[in-house]
């Protein structure tokens, strides 16, 4: 075998096991290895598995192939955290239906990824135990949340991860480390075994090198589950995408999140403008619309997001697993009290205290009341721009990753970071972000990567994949981070 070990695919390590050129055992070591040797100054591991032998692994397409699973999948016996003291040391009596299903196939699951606790978070920061580094460049965020399994398949640590999306953590930290992320339709994946921060808004979904292993990923992970009565599948299954060229298909750019949208860094503006401009070399159309309220996109999310982790997140009381704070000389509110202070960090009290208010009694039409008919607004906006669209595109974040510790002290800023991405979580419908190149950061230092965004009507994952692939072989983006390997 030519291709090192962290540069292959999701695909390519699966033909590499099916030539007889490598063993499961053999590749599984190897990206051991590799995170041994180099994730503690990346941080995107919380727990590894200690090795593997021929009898793990089962029969199937996915037979011996190694995957990153982000730390908020519950995992039979294995440490499963959500990056919150608060689950420190609880291992799960069940495995989430989204990682079952892949194991049924025959994958591997080759660790527990970091990740802002319990999915709050576009940095990697607000992880308990440590934060995670963009492989590009060492001094700078990954995104977030799902910041650890970006980060391993760009450094390649794995040759791919699954996330989860609630308002961009797929797409967002797929963008800043430079690789593949897809948010599918609200509803085709099972939530089941996944800790909920705001059930009408998670969505599991896969990080990968390529747009082929999304599609190749997501294959396996769509479906109905009687755990999960808002997993309906999607109507078709997901076919590998072959297009060569864009001819036929019409591109919308949404004035409100386009290169011209206020915050939006120069750099990320040009390499989006130029990618228009390969569309259309492709063959397809490219035309300016209109979201009228995705610019109010941002605050209906952080009121409804909020709302639902209060109520999520009640059921972490120190009674029934994880933490349980010393109050024996106090009454039980006491050790609710001090079990939550000791084990929720300040993001995550933020977003409860956020959410209980919005929730709260004289403030729920206000609030919680006002955001539900903005999401509906933004609902309809989508609906009928693809009466005229096929899909539509915005860049994926409005800057390249920035400074570890740059936008800490800033809550606001930082929920900026999924201006673009949060109206299609809104909304429901399924969005991808691929590489479209490199942006010196503003300031300078080293070029980082710049994500593309496209997303389609829902449940239009095959077309929409289909045409992700066309463009990507046109970039021809090389995932070549130089923080990690020198």
């Amino acid at each position: 075998m030519t291709t090192p070990v962290s540069k292959l695919s999701g695909a390519a390590a699966i033909d590499a096991l099916a030539g007889g050129s490598l063993s499961p055992a053999e590749l599984f070591d190897s990206y051991r290895s590799r995170i041994d040797q180099l994730d503690g100054e990346l941080g995107s591991y919380l727990w590894t598995a200690d090795g593997l032998s021929e009898g793990d692994v089962a029969p199937g397409p996915l037979a011996g192939a190694p995957i990153a699973i982000k730390d908020i999948f519950c995992t039979q016996d294995v440490p499963t955290t959500a990056a919150s003291k608060i689950l420190e040391g609880y291992r799960p009596p069940y495995t989430a239906t989204a990682v079952r299903k892949l194991q049924a196939a025959g994958a591997t699951v080759l660790g527990k990824t970091n990740m802002d606790e319990f999915a709050m978070g576009s940095s990697n920061e607000n992880s308990a135990y440590k934060p995670v580094s963009n492989p590009w460049d060492l001094e700078r965020v990954p995104g977030g949340s799902s910041g650890g399994s970006a980060a391993a398949v760009a450094a390649g640590l794995a040759p791919w991860a699954l996330g989860t999306d609630t308002g961009g953590s797929i797409r967002q930290p797929a963008a800043l480390c430079g690789i593949v992320g897809l948010k599918p339709t609200y509803g085709a994946i099972s939530r089941y075994g996944m800790i909920a921060f705001a059930s009408s808004l998670d969505q599991c979904g896969p990080l990968t090198r390529t747009v082929s292993d999304a599609a190749l990923l997501t294959g396996h992970l769509v479906g109905k589950d009687p755990c999960d009565s808002t997993a309906i599948g999607l109507p078709d299954p997901i076919e590998m995408p072959t297009r060569t060229d864009l001819s036929g298909l019409r591109f919308g750019v949404p004035k409100e999140l386009s290169s011209s949208a206020e915050g939006m860094e120069a750099g990320v503006a040009e390499v989006f403008d130029r990618t228009l401009e390969q569309i259309a070399a492709l063959g397809g159309e490219v035309e300016e619309t209109t979201l009228p309220h995705a610019r109010y996109g941002i605050s209906a999310y952080y009121v409804l997001a909020p709302a639902e982790a209060s109520a999520n997140l009640a059921r972490f009381d120190g009674v029934r697993y994880g933490l349980r704070a010393d109050a024996r000389e106090g009454s039980l509110l006491d050790m609710y009290r001090e079990t939550r202070a000791q084990g929720f960090g300040a993001e995550v009290k933020r977003r409860i205290m956020l959410g209980t208010f919005a929730l709260s009694s004289g403030y729920y039409d206000a609030y919680y009341g006002r955001a539900q008919k903005v999401r509906t607004k933004i609902a309809q906006d989508f609906r009928s721009a693809f009466e005229d669209f096929d899909f539509l595109v915005t860049p994926t974040s409005p800057s390249v990753a920035f400074k570890l510790g740059e936008r800490t002290a800033d809550p606001l800023t930082m929920y900026m970071s999924d201006y673009c991405t949060v109206p299609m979580s809104l909304a429901g419908i399924p969005a991808i972000s691929i590489p479209a190149g490199l942006s010196e950061p503003a300031g300078g230092g080293t070029p980082m990567p710049v994500g593309f965004q496209i997303c389609g009507p829902a449940f239009s994952e095959s077309k929409l994949l289909d045409a992700s692939f066309a463009l990507e072989q046109a970039i021809g983006f090389e995932l070549a981070p130089g923080g990690i390997d020198g």
